[in-house]
């Protein structure tokens, strides 16, 4: 059975700033092959939109979390519709 493709907004909380949170994201969203993007917060979070199997999220959120130096606090994870033109994961700044 084929798992349909869902959209994941999740910010991270935590010591996610400043630790190469961003460049752990794009290369771990790229090697599972999951579009979105990633981008720094103002009041210190990381915002990360994923969209992909759920299986292949989980993977790019495990990924980030063994990243050396990031400490994740919390998350606050909020699905959204899948984005049918995205093609590609990109860092936003």
């Amino acid at each position: 059975m084929e798992e349909k493709i869902t959209r994941k907004r999740i910010t991270f909380y935590g010591y996610v700033q400043g630790v190469g949170f961003r460049y752990r994201a794009y290369y771990a969203a790229s090697s599972v092959g999951v579009t979105g993007w990633v981008e720094n917060q103002d009041d210190g979070s990381v915002i990360l939109e994923l969209q992909g199997t759920q299986s292949k999220i989980d993977q790019v959120v495990e990924m980030i979390e063994k990243g050396t130096f990031i400490q994740v606090m919390d998350m606050k994870v909020k699905t959204l519709p899948v984005d049918e033109s995205e093609r590609e994961f990109s860092v936003l700044y």
